[in-house]
């Protein structure tokens, strides 16, 4: 029986070897506990270097909506429109609510584009480490 690791374990097991990384060893587990689930949505690859994030938003429209990049922290907020008529619902599913959805970026991670197309939002981004993947000889230096 194969057991995931905890945060702890991860810790062990990497710290020896890499420096720098405790941000992000946090940052696995503050999503493991903050995981919301609406509006949902999808991350594709769509090249190499490419990827959309594509959000359900149906019933929001562009003024609804507000797209913020805060540091690393990608943030879409709905602001939804209030409605005089909840008493005329037999049964309401389709939710109609305010959110916040954050997502953490890597730093070489660019925003492109946002656009709505059919009730779904799309925010293109392209990873820019690849773009720059240049070998870099560092010299040593002789002690003066």
């Amino acid at each position: 029986m194969t057991t995931i690791p905890t945060l702890f374990d991860l810790r062990k097991t990497f710290d020896p070897f890499s420096v720098g990384f405790e941000s992000i060893l946090d940052e696995i587990k503050n999503v493991q506990k903050n995981i919301p689930s609406y509006p949902p949505y999808n991350i594709r690859k769509v090249k190499e270097d490419t990827y959309i994030i594509e959000m359900a938003v149906a019933g929001f429209t562009k003024s609804d909506l507000e797209v913020t990049l805060d540091g690393n922290r990608l943030v879409v907020r709905g602001h939804a429109q209030e409605t005089q008529e909840e008493e005329s619902y037999l049964f309401k599913g389709i939710a109609n609510r305010n959110f916040s959805r954050t997502f953490t970026l890597a730093d070489k991670i660019e925003i492109k584009d946002a656009e709505i197309v059919n009730g779904m939002l799309k925010i293109w981004l392209e990873n820019l480490v690849n773009t720059q993947n240049n070998l870099k000889k560092i010299t040593i230096k002789d002690p003066s």
